[in-house]
């Protein structure tokens, strides 16, 4: 009974140095657990850093994953059995992170993170025709994911809404012209 406690004790921590190693390794979950870094040079020469980043960027759902991790198991050089457990417990459990991190990693410019909007009537103009008219102030904030965000406010009258509506129709036809399968 001692002995098979001991040998649980010592795959799970193989497996939690095996997955701490692949989550700084790829940098994707931005893991703070601590390297072994005499594990983390056999993973690199064992498990090909390029098959990792194929599931990854596959973004495989668990029925690729196995079928993935089988073929890598019976490639001469590839795998073994119990590093594919690894991988596929690691990627059970960080899928959507990992997911996410590439996404955001992906991206050059700012995203829209958020849209505030309110209509308000106009109680100052240089032209008194302009006074209570009504405006729509629409605030965005823009930035990346994890940094700090910009506010753009702008205010439109009700042809700039107009003209602002007729071109997001106009993108929205093209999107919708692109998805359609004939």
């Amino acid at each position: 009974m001692a002995n098979n406690s001991v040998q649980c004790h010592q795959i799970q921590q193989r497996t939690q140095l095996s997955l701490s190693s692949l989550c700084c390794a790829h940098s994707a979950v931005g893991s703070s657990l601590p390297l072994c870094g005499r594990f983390k040079s056999s993973l690199y020469s064992v498990l090909q850093e390029q098959a990792v980043r194929s599931i990854a960027s596959a973004d495989m759902d668990l029925n690729q994953l196995e079928a993935f991790l089988t073929a890598q198991t019976k490639k001469q050089g590839g795998i073994t059995s119990d590093q594919a457990a690894v991988i596929a417990k690691f990627w059970k459990n960080h899928r959507m992170k990992i997911h996410e991190s590439l996404i955001d990693q992906s991206r050059w410019d700012n995203v829209l993170k958020n849209m505030n909007w309110r209509v308000d009537l106009k109680s100052q103009s240089r032209h008194i025709d302009q006074i209570n008219t009504p405006v729509a102030i629409v605030e965005m904030e823009l930035g990346k994911i994890g940094q700090e965000s910009e506010f753009l406010c702008l205010e439109f009258d009700e042809a700039k809404v107009s003209q602002m509506l007729k071109k997001l129709s106009e993108i929205e036809e093209s999107m919708n012209s692109l998805t359609q399968t004939t």
